[in-house]
C-alpha cells in the first residue's frame, strides 16, 4: 500500500522513489492528478540529475486546451514496494502521478486537510 496526505493546499500527495539507469534514486513528493492521463511528470532538472534516457517527444493537451510538445524519458519508480518501469514527461512544473499509474489500484482519500491518502492494489 502507498500512503500520503491531503496538504494545506488541498492536494493529495504521496512520496515516490524515482531511479535512473545508473541506480541513483531520488524520493519526491508527487501530487495525484486525476486529470492527467499519463504515468508521471518530473521537473526537467530532476530528469537531468537522474540521467534518464531520452525516449522521444510526444504532444500533450494542457488543461487550458493548448497543445505542446513534451520530451519523454524512461525511469523506474518504486510503486507498491515493486520496481515499475515508466515513461516520464519532463515539465517545468512539479511531480504529478497520473491515472495511467493508478490503473489496477484503488485510490482512497479523506477530503480534509491532513486527511489520509491510500493507494492499494485491486484484488
Amino acid at each position: 500500500m502507498i500512503t500520503g496526505i491531503i496538504t494545506a493546499a488541498r492536494e493529495a500527495v504521496i512520496r515516490v522513489v524515482v531511479r535512473g539507469p545508473s541506480g541513483r534514486e531520488v524520493a519526491v513528493e508527487a501530487v495525484i492528478d486525476t486529470g492527467f492521463t499519463g504515468l508521471l511528470t518530473l521537473p526537467t532538472s530532476l530528469v537531468g540529475t537522474l540521467g534518464l534516457p531520452f525516449a522521444g517527444t510526444t504532444r500533450a493537451t494542457l488543461s487550458d486546451g493548448s497543445e505542446v510538445a513534451i520530451d519523454v524519458f524512461e525511469a523506474t519508480v518504486v510503486w507498491d514496494s515493486r520496481d515499475r518501469p515508466v515513461t516520464v514527461l519532463a515539465t517545468d512544473g512539479g511531480v504529478l502521478v497520473g491515472m495511467a499509474m493508478l490503473l489496477g489500484f484503488r485510490l482512497i482519500l479523506e477530503g480534509a486537510i491532513g486527511g489520509p491518502v491510500q493507494i492499494e492494489a485491486l484484488p
